[in-house]
């Protein structure tokens, strides 16, 4: 069918007329180039008047509001309206994007200002706190933020003659900022007496911290810092919309239509008065007009650019002021929906809801004729013969105009509602008029108009309306998605259909109708679609609608869905679109943007020469991407790509959302946990080799590192695997399946992306296996591909979310440099350009994409290929512009640029590997080959097939098949590694032989799990349709497999070990021998699975069978015979387990139900709990009972412990649940929520675990990842301390040891009662903080303190008085000068007093003061920047940064106003503020520490998280910041020799942070190693060396670490709790200090 394909031929924007005057301001500038550079709706245009040629930029996806040029005026940046609002820098030359800015505000972006030398852009949003965002617009990187004003925000502008300083104004307010670290901060203007407070429009700056600004009442401001100096009284009549400052002086647009110039002191040079022009404008205007408004000047030199509010550009040149040339026009504010084309004539008519019909010329681009009428025009009509124009209005009339001359002819009013539509007949003789009233009245052109007939067939409003060729028939479309026909003049409708079958239409218009079926979605309601036009030559359809896509499509199209290219530009709904008379041109008219859009047609034959125009940007010619159809000129997707793309990683319960689970839970658990715990085993696991490598469905995922072991990636685990001593070393810092991998040109450092609600892509080293960063907060569901660049400096990564986001990281720094919506479709692989690392390129379902970096985002254009294939991989070639791509086809396609070269057929199936070498690639396919290739793809040199008959004589393993699909293929060290779907990896050398290296089960769940009764081996049966042998002692190997009819779901050995039994998933089950795996016998009672399967002990006599309808069979193994069956179970059974003397069966159910039966017959017994105990069972796999109370974990409705294994000493219980954790419990688990150790390998369920006979290893199944993991068990006598420690458990025990009334005390107070006094804000009377002193000791303390001498809150106040008046009326009060502060604070702070000066000063705070106080002297100096109490301070210790101190303070909300709480550093010598940094620490900041290095400062929060950040104060930048502890952190301190270490302290706990790039990763102090130690209330912290931490409790003991793990505790080395510690660093020694007991 033709509408499977979208046509051939496009469109190109060619003119677009209007210009956007209403609600934007400041929007029409002269470029370098003196070009006019504005927007109309989501289009920004350049427009050459000497040529009168415009070009276009089209990077935007809704309208644009504000507009700003760079100082060097040839970059311009535009910002626009919607839900995700994005700012664009682009080059007015080549009307390409440069940047894009993004993620920050929403609703929209009000205002721009570019700063003096251009490198930094300021924007305003529109929501509710009207955001103030400054931006490195080059890096696309946000510099500071903060809440702009409550109301709207006009302008906004840099000061250009002092750096870091901004001002903005809107209604009733103007604000003075200035930049210093990442805080904005706000004075307001004080307007005084000079002038009334008012809504101020606009601004300019001037030298000498002058500011003028114009204000809705037409006067100017004069500003001078903060104050209002002087005003210009009546400078226009009424407000002044916009000003604009040049070298000469200023102009000023008001809104009574003058602009005014004037010089530099602002002395009036001209009046240029637009309303007195000799335009004819007070006639066409008519009574109802507004009169003209400005809304937007520009003077540059002697020319003046003036925008008004009814989208007119006049340009004036200043000699000659009294003629203003009309350079653009467009319809005035209020809908457009009227079009009609000219029948002979290159020409457009438009009516409009501004009540007036324009003629406009299709080749001089230019409007002919316009004329008012009396009400809003809805739709108009040209008669055949060119001379009648009709027009249907708003209020039911119509009106017939003569086209020449615009004289009325006739006007008739029958109907009351609004007319839709009309249309001429062909023959000229009537006009049919469809109305609003459900009606269309047919009138005679000849008899002046008289009705001749009316139709009324519809039950709701006339939409279109089509006549036939010979003027007989009219079909109409009505608001009901109803299409009906009437025989015409008369209008009775037609019901035959028969008779309409040969009626040939004039016309197409209609949305309805099986011709057009195909411009309708799949899933689309009717209405959004407003208007379709057909071009019966060419066979195309064009379509408007809602959103704001003008479509081509072939015409007719009869499937739903079809195929089409798209074409942005309106912003919102399209209302009409029409071919010129010859098909030259498309026109579009927006509704709410009341603009025309001309578009001209280019046909087939032309696209081809039409190549050499440079496309523009992505959107001038997409083909289509969201069409639905499948297209029938793709092949058939391969089967396993069609698996892959179906996949969604997405998870019920995400790792990350156990915290809060927890907290819900734990309020129900609160009374449990007063009861003694279970404590952990002392013995623990280490993970020590994996069977598998996750080939089914990821790509590329298998390299060699630097030092030829071998990187992959299976379940959660990063594996490192050393081929020549077949051992495995593990990266653990992932929580759940890891989907791709990729390698540093230098072969150390590995990227690894995982499933996650947010997930996290980890940077680490192949040596230490350490994470060298984490980039998380961008992917949602999960990371699909990776790839570094060249230079090893940046990463791209592609997420799993709707629109597969792909960002590019500089992931040292952890930093987004950008951002951008990949495709609908899934994308399989990422490549950086090894050249040039601003160039990308994706490839995925359907679809080839180039990118290139502009600023924050990224810019993306489709390859341009014929028929869109599915691409699987792509490298880049020899030079920058040729990249090869492997398609599902078994192509290899290779393109130079964006354009398809050449194909070359490679392998049978898809391509689903390759890779580049200096001379040459080598390619994996479905088919099981691997293919050498020259470097051109001209020849392949050699192809090596993968089958069991090449395998090398010491391989590990057996092939599960010959030729298994290829999935990954990498080089190195003279061999070629392959990974492949079924879970193997191989090496292959270039002479032929294969090794097999490691292998584990394919695509399927893997729950059956069995260990030898005495040999190191085990079996497992998956879903994959195989049961497997494999080795446990060190050649770890697979040693046999069998394929089987059926995926299996558990396996048994009989207790002598030669017989395997293995229950399978369609009720039957077999019995194989152990060795040879071949059949013994096999039986079919069933429907449903086998669940578990059992060996009596002893000599095997009886074989239990448990299946999922809730029955257990008992065979006698000897005679192959059902001898019983076991009933009375409710629901599925899930765990069997018999008893030493092979006599009684432990059932579990899917309902919790425990069941007890007695074999061989399988009569149920009921056994007493006490009972249970005491028999002696053979196995104990079963999750349910009171020996197991405690391995239910808090939520256990979302974490099912899914299998549980007894050692056979009996001494540990092994259990796995649906969250992938291994935890192990001391046995008896009595007592609910025992303690464990967790750990985590395996990603999302854990199916089965199961201890080898003599406990030495633990085996456990993963489910779903496939994989088989053996564990290395470690008696409680021998673990050295070691890193894969578990975390603890759930809930922290409540016993604290130690209760101190000042720490209890501290840790209620809350610092927010304080009535935030110095509210900078503009305040008269008594000041608010004078009167709400009093009361506040008490309130902030919560305990009336008799001892406090009340001095010493009571002298700074003058100090705040003074700060306050800063501006404000002079009054004699500018005299306080603060001398001397007595008290210092120290009833709720600590470490907060420090010797500057090699001891010569002494540094402390008190109130919002910082004081420095010389001893020899006895002066002090003050530090008096804070608006709030200080609460921590301290200094950086590095000699680069002497004497800087930083300092945190109190403050309320965490919105970065000025009244968050915030941090200074500043000089203690001279008093400087160095930088301040506003956080979302809600609260205040209650402890803060420098780096070793100096650079880096942390800081802990007062929030409900306690949330840990980490600054760059320099530059004001976070590098990153996680949720400290849900109780109050004390102290947080830097190592004192790293600056990537720290250890945070405070209620019942102890971290030891690590700063990863950006991310920072956290361990708990680890208790278990020493007896009967309790985690206590921390408040101090100190440091030794080789890595050794010491904390101080409340209870007075030190404890000391190592690492993470508590290695000693010193025994009450004060009697009261320990506050404060100190290293001394030259000496090593700690100093605490603590609060003695009597």
């Amino acid at each position: 069918m033709a509408d499977r394909t979208a046509p051939n031929c496009h469109l190109r924007l060619e003119w677009v007329y209007g210009y956007r005057g209403h609600q934007c301001r400041n929007n029409l500038y002269y470029t370098a180039a003196k070009e006019i550079v504005y927007f109309v709706a989501g289009v920004g245009v350049v427009y050459n008047t000497r040529e009168h040629k415009q070009k276009f930029y089209l990077g935007h996806n809704d309208d644009i509001i504000s507009l700003a040029l760079h100082p060097e005026r040839v970059l311009v940046a535009t910002g626009q309206v919607g839900k995700e609002p994005y700012i664009c820098v682009w080059d007015s030359y080549t009307v390409q994007t440069v940047s894009i800015l993004k993620d920050v505000h929403t609703h929209g972006i009000a205002c721009l200002a570019f700063d003096l030398e251009g490198q930094c852009l300021v924007s305003v949003g529109l929501d509710s706190k009207n955001t103030i965002c400054v931006w490195d617009w080059r890096r696309g990187k946000v510099l500071a933020a903060a809440p702009g004003h409550t109301d709207r925000i006009f302008d906004i502008s840099w000061d250009l003659y002092q750096p870091n300083k901004l001002v903005s104004c809107g209604v009733k307010h103007i604000k003075f900022w200035s930049l210093c670290g990442n805080a904005l901060t706000p004075k307001r203007g004080v307007f005084g007496k000079t002038g009334d407070l008012q809504t101020i429009l606009c601004l300019a700056c001037a030298k000498d911290e002058v500011t003028y600004s114009g204000a809705l009442n037409g006067d100017i401001y004069l500003w001078k810092g903060i104050n209002l100096m002087r005003t210009i009284q009546g400078a226009h009549g009424s407000g002044i919309f916009s000003m604009n400052a040049c070298e000469e002086g200023f102009a000023t647009g008001g809104r009574d239509g003058s602009v005014r110039l004037w010089d530099l002191n602002f002395k009036p040079i001209t009046v240029i008065d637009l309303r007195e022009t000799d335009q004819g404008y007070k006639v066409a205007r008519g009574e109802n007009s507004r009169g003209l408004s400005v809304r937007s000047v520009c003077w540059r030199g002697d020319h003046i650019l003036v925008g008004t509010q009814d989208s007119e550009i006049f340009e004036v040149v200043v000699h000659d002021r009294n003629k203003p040339f009309l350079i653009m026009q467009g319809h005035c504010e209020g809908e457009l929906w009227a079009l009609a084309v000219h029948p002979t004539k290159p020409l457009a008519m438009t009516g409009s809801d501004d009540r007036s019909v324009r003629i406009w010329s299709l080749i001089d681009h230019a409007l002919i004729a316009r004329c008012n009428m009396e009400e809003p025009i809805r739709c108009a009509a040209v008669s055949t013969d060119g001379i009648h124009l009709a027009l249907g209005m708003k209020d039911g009339s119509f009106t017939v105009l003569r086209v020449r001359d615009m004289t009325e002819v006739v006007h008739v009013k029958d109907r009351k509602e609004a007319i839709h539509e009309l249309k001429y007949s062909p023959d000229g003789a009537h006009l049919a008029v469809g109305s609003n009233e459900n009606t269309v009245d047919i009138y005679g052109v000849v008899q002046r108009y008289k009705k001749v007939g009316e139709c009324i067939g519809s039950n709701s409003f006339i939409t279109h309306m089509d006549w036939s060729t010979d003027s007989k028939y009219l079909q109409t479309n009505d608001g009901s998605g109803r299409r009906l026909f009437y025989r015409m003049p008369s209008g009775k409708e037609v019901t035959n259909r028969e008779e309409l079958k040969l009626v040939q239409w004039a016309s197409w218009t209609c949305v309805l109708g099986p011709e057009v079926n195909g411009i309708w979605p799949k899933y689309s309601d009717i209405n959004d679609i407003n208007s379709v036009d057909a071009n019966f030559n060419n066979q195309v359809l064009v379509t408007a609608d809602d959103y704001g896509l003008v479509k081509l499509m072939q015409y007719p199209c009869i499937r739903k869905g079809a195929k089409f290219k798209k074409y942005l530009g309106h912003s919102a709904h399209i209302t009409n679109v029409r071919w010129s008379h010859d098909y030259q041109w498309v026109i579009t008219i927006g509704g709410a943007d009341h603009s025309v859009f001309q578009w001209k047609f280019i046909p087939e034959r032309k696209s081809k020469e039409a190549l050499h125009i440079a496309p523009q940007e992505t959107l001038a010619d997409s083909n289509s991407e969201e069409s639905d159809s499948d297209q029938s000129d793709v092949p058939e997707m391969d089967s396993e790509i069609e698996q892959e793309t179906q996949l969604t990683y997405r998870r019920q319960v995400y790792k990350e959302d156990l915290p809060q689970l927890k907290e819900q839970c734990k309020e129900k658990h609160r009374t449990t946990a007063m009861k003694k715990r279970e404590r952990a085993p002392g013995n623990g696991i280490k993970l020590h080799f994996i069977h598998g490598y996750r080939g089914y469905d990821c790509r590329s995922n298998l390299f060699y590192t630097q030092t030829g072991e071998i990187v992959y990636h299976v379940a959660a685990v990063g594996v490192v695997y050393n081929r020549q001593q077949n051992t495995q070393r593990f990266y653990m810092g992932h929580d759940d399946d890891i989907l791709c991998l990729a390698i540093h040109p230098l072969k150390d450092y590995v990227a690894t992306g995982q499933v996650g609600r947010d997930s996290s892509v980890h940077v680490w080293d192949t040596e230490t296996l350490k994470p060298m960063s984490v980039l998380k907060g961008f992917h949602q569901l999960g990371v699909c591909a990776l790839d570094f660049s060249a230079d090893g400096k940046r990463l791209a990564s592609v997420g799993l979310d709707d629109n597969h986001t792909i960002v590019l990281w500089d992931w040292r720094k952890g930093e987004k440099l950008s951002a951008m919506r990949g495709s609908k479709d899934k994308i399989f692989v990422v490549k950086i350009n090894p050249y040039l690392p601003d160039k990308l390129i994706t490839a995925g379902v359907k679809h080839m994409r180039f990118w290139h970096k502009a600023g924050g985002g990224l810019i993306g254009r489709k390859g341009n290929m014929g028929k869109t294939e599915t691409m699987m991989c792509a490298v880049y070639g020899w030079s920058e512009e040729m990249v090869f791509s492997g398609t599902c086809t078994g192509d290899i396609c290779i393109w130079r640029d964006m354009f398809l070269m050449k194909t070359v057929k490679a392998h049978d199936g898809p391509v689903f590997s390759m890779h580049a070498l200096e001379k040459g690639f080598v390619t994996g396919g479905k088919d099981g080959i691997v293919a050498l290739w020259d470097d051109t793809f001209e020849r392949c040199l050699k192809t090596y097939a993968i089958k069991r008959a090449v395998l090398a004589p010491g391989s590990k393993g057996l092939l599960l098949e010959d030729n298994p699909s290829i999935r990954a293929i990498s080089l190195g060290h003279g061999h070629i590694l392959v990974g492949t779907k079924n879970g193997e990896i191989l090496e292959v050398d270039k002479s032929g032989p294969i090794t097999l290296l490691v292998q584990g089960h394919m695509e399927g769940e893997v729950w059956g799990l069995a260990t030898h009764p005495h040999l190191p081996l085990c079996a497992t049966v998956s879903d994959d349709k195989t049961l497997r042998i494999w080795d446990l002692s060190p050649s770890h190997c697979m040693l046999a497999v069998r394929k089987l009819r059926k995926g299996g779901r558990c396996c048994c050995f009989s207790p002598d070990g030669k017989a395997l039994a293995v229950g399978l998933n369609d009720g039957s089950f077999l019995i194989v021998n152990a060795d040879t795996l071949e059949d013994l016998v096999s039986f079919h009672h069933r429907k449903d699975i086998i669940s578990d399967i059992r060996f009596s002990p002893g000599a095997g006599k009886y074989l239990a069978v448990a299946s999922g309808d809730s029955f257990v069979d008992i065979y006698n193994v000897m005679s192959s015979k059902r001898v019983g069956v076991c009933k009375g179970c409710l629901s599925y059974i899930t765990h069997l387990d018999w008893d030493k003397r092979g006599k009684l069966l432990q059932v579990n159910t899917a309902a919790k139900e425990q069941f007890f039966f007695e074999a061989p017959r399988g009569k149920r017994q009921t056994i007493p709990a006490s009972e249970v105990e005491k028999i002696d069972w053979s196995t104990w796999t079963c999750v349910l009972g009171p020996s197991l109370e405690g391995v239910w974990p808090v939520i256990s409705e979302v974490a099912e412990v899914t299998a549980a294994c007894l050692s056979n000493d009996r001494r540990v219980l092994a259990t796995g649940d649906d969250l992938g954790y291994i935890k192990l419990f001391r046995y008896p688990v009595k007592g609910k929520y025992a303690k464990f150790k967790r750990y985590v390998a395996h990603s999302t369920h854990v199916t089965n675990v199961r201890w080898t006979h003599d406990d030495s290893l633990l085996v456990t199944v993963g489910g779903g990842d496939t994989c088989l993991m053996i564990w290395a068990h470690e008696p409680e006598g021998l673990r050295e301390f070691k890193l894969c420690d578990s975390e603890e458990s759930d809930i922290e025990s409540e016993d604290d040891g130690g209760y101190d009334s000042d720490v209890t005390r501290e840790n209620e107070i809350n610092y927010t009662i304080k009535a935030l006094s110095t509210n900078m804000r503009p305040m008269t009377g008594v000041k608010p903080h004078l009167q709400m002193k009093e009361p506040s000791i008490d309130e902030r303390q919560g305990v009336v303190r008799g001892s406090r001498p009340p001095v010493s809150r009571a002298l700074p106040q003058p100090e705040k008085l003074q700060t306050n008046n800063v501006g404000k009326k002079k009054r004699p009060i500018e005299d306080l000068v603060l001398e001397l502060v007595f008290g210092y604070r120290g009833n709720d702070c600590r470490n907060n007093v420090h010797y500057l000066n090699e001891g010569a000063d002494i540094i402390y705070h008190t109130a919002s003061v910082g004081i420095v106080l010389n001893l020899t002297t006895s002066c002090q100096s003050f530090y008096v920047e804070h608006s709030d109490d200080i609460l921590c301070l301290t200094i950086n210790q590095h000699p680069k940064f002497p004497n800087v101190v930083a300092t945190g303070q109190v403050g309320d909300t965490g919105d970065m106003s000025a009244t968050s709480p915030s941090i200074h550093v500043w000089d203690a010598m001279t008093k400087q503020t160095l930088s301040v940094l506003r956080c979302f620490h809600s609260g205040g900041v209650c402890s803060i520490s420098f780096s070793a290095t100096g650079r880096l400062l942390l800081s802990v929060g007062l929030d409900p998280e306690h949330t840990v950040i980490i600054w760059k104060w320099q530059e004001g930048a976070k590098v990153a910041s996680r949720v400290g502890h849900t109780q109050r952190i004390f102290v947080a301190e830097f190592r004192p020799d790293s600056d990537t270490h720290f250890v945070s302290v405070g209620i019942k706990h102890v971290r030891f942070w690590t700063l990863a790039g950006r991310a920072l990763l956290s361990k708990k102090g680890v208790l278990s190693s020493i007896e009967d130690a309790r985690m206590q209330t921390m408040l101090s912290v100190a440091f030794g060396a080789n890595n050794l931490t010491f904390t101080g409790t409340i209870s007075g003991d030190v404890c000391v670490w190592k690492e993470h793990i508590l290695v000693r505790i010193v025994a009450k080395a004060h009697t009261g709790p320990v506050f404060t510690m100190y290293t001394t660093l030259r000496d090593g020694l700690i100093v605490t200090g603590g609060k003695e007991r009597p």
